[in-house]
């Protein structure tokens, strides 16, 4: 029996290993989830017995992250569970209502304000006075900031009367622990997704052939965009700005614009195509993001699930656009402000949200000073003059977003300033060819019309299955040639 199971092997997979995340880019991930698929497929007339499966699977998916934190992830379902029965009890008794939301709001901001932010306060702390700290080993748990997030819509849903309290806690354990977006989102709200979990629902051809087309892009944007052009080119130079000329510097920025841009996008869009593989539908995370004529615009077509969750659970609460000019402007800034710390910490971050909060501010105030005529339609010279700024301007502020400090700024914008030549732009592109091709796929396949896309979709579901899997085959074997050695984690793994 011993020379037919590699004990080794097999321990190697089930165990835990820093180094080596369970991600949907990597070989081992196929190879388990064609046999989940294949498992979950006989299992769709046994409800329960499917959902402990799933359940035990997104389980291993995120112990092989985050290890004996899949307790945390646990604990989470247990006391949102048990608050939702609570809530529901309560009844009309407002302040009752408030306490479990509160309850809810402390348990999880005090997660991530321990895991995510605790040495940047001891740090922040003792570069203001003479008291040292030595930072904490701690480790962050994968995906903490987006099923938090999940956790405290779900009970403020509940509290606005939006939703019902879930009474399975089979369900409620699915949902929060659902695997396609458990490490970097979408941000899926209990609300679309609960009703979907009680329908039981099974995977239409259609469903099946969008997911799988889906998956493809994703692994696209993802290894032969996002990780070739990072490892290559844009992260030798974020590392070491002074090494390289203003023009390089000018690149590297624009690169990494692509890069996060296709590396995220990638990963949502595998995201998404998974679970339509197994029957649930989410709602689309970015819509061509660069194509946006105002920095208002971008936020809405960018990052949509979080985008729109802290519209609905911190802006509006803190009053929105329903008060003075100066308080909505404050309002708008603090939503940033929290909307940039929720990515890690780092003051960079909580400078990248100011600076995109400054922006939607300026581009209101604007707006209210030179309204556009209702009804009438913009110049396609005027479009293109907002793309090219809102452009622009969101790829500068990535600048704050990708650099380790600001003496890192200083340097890039030194160089670019003081030392920007574009006579190295042949050496360059010679010397760069590969990075410059990639970078250029990156951008046409993002500013391309979208109705390319729905072309190139609707042919690849006419295709007969066994050709959709010829192609799915020759896909996967090209992004098997390109691919580093090293698998290189998606960006957003790290919030």
């Amino acid at each position: 029996m011993h020379q037919f199971i590699d004990f080794d092997r097999l321990q190697k997979v089930l165990s835990y290993d820093a180094m080596s995340p369970l991600l949907f880019n990597t070989g081992l991930f196929l190879i388990l989830f064609v046999v989940f698929i294949a498992i979950y497929s006989l299992m769709r007339r046994f409800r329960n017995v499917k959902m402990v499966f799933v359940i035990l699977f997104s389980l291993y998916f995120y112990y092989k992250s985050s290890a004996e934190y899949c307790f945390i992830l646990l604990g989470v379902c247990v006391s949102d569970f048990v608050l939702g029965l609570l809530m529901e009890k309560a009844g009309q008794v407002v302040w009752k209502k408030k306490l479990i939301v509160w309850i809810n709001v402390l348990v999880n901001v005090g997660m991530l304000a321990y895991f995510k932010y605790f040495n940047l306060l001891l740090d922040t702390i003792s570069s203001f006075t003479t008291m040292k700290f030595d930072a904490l080993d701690i480790i962050l748990p994968a995906g903490i900031s987006f099923f938090t997030f999940r956790s405290i819509s779900y009970i403020v849903d509940i509290y606005r009367g939006q939703m019902q309290a879930c009474h399975n806690f089979l369900d409620y354990t699915f949902y929060l622990t659902f695997f396609p977006p458990l490490l970097a989102g979408p941000v899926v709200r209990a609300k679309d997704m609960l009703p979907q979990v009680a329908q039981n629902p099974v995977a239409t051809r259609e469903m099946v052939s969008d997911g799988l087309f889906l998956i493809m892009a994703g692994l696209i944007k993802k290894v032969i965009v996002a990780d070739y052009i990072s490892g290559n080119f844009v992260d030798r130079v974020f590392d070491n700005p002074a090494l390289y000329s203003g023009f390089e510097n000018t690149v590297a920025i624009f690169g990494f614009a692509i890069q996060l841009y296709c590396d995220f996008s990638g990963y949502s869009d595998m995201a998404i195509g998974l679970a339509l593989l197994l029957g649930y539908r989410f709602m689309d995370n970015f819509d061509s993001p660069f194509k946006a004529q105002s920095p208002t615009e971008f936020w809405h077509r960018w990052h949509i699930s979080l985008s729109t969750w802290l519209r609905d659970y911190v802006y509006i609460p803190l009053g929105g656009n329903r008060c003075s000019k100066a308080r909505s402007n404050f309002n708008q800034m603090a939503t940033m402000v929290i909307g940039g710390l929720w990515h890690g910490a780092s003051w960079m971050y909580v400078i990248w949200g100011a600076l995109h909060g400054a922006m939607l501010v300026i581009h209101k105030t604007l707006r209210r000073w030179f309204p556009s005529t209702p009804g009438a339609a913009t110049p396609a010279w005027r479009r293109f003059l907002n793309i090219f700024v809102t452009f622009n301007l969101v790829v500068f502020i990535f600048m704050f977003f990708r650099s380790q400090s600001m003496d890192h700024v200083g340097q890039m914008t030194g160089q670019i300033v003081n030392d920007f030549h574009l006579s190295v732009a042949p050496q360059f592109i010679t010397g760069y060819f590969l990075i410059v091709l990639a970078m250029l796929a990156g951008y046409a396949m993002h500013f391309s019309p979208k109705s390319w896309t729905q072309w190139i979709k609707y042919q690849w579901g006419r295709m007969h299955p066994i050709v959709q899997a010829v192609v799915l085959a020759l896909v996967l074997l090209l992004i098997i040639q390109v691919r580093q050695s090293d698998i290189v984690p998606f960006i957003y793994l790290q919030y």
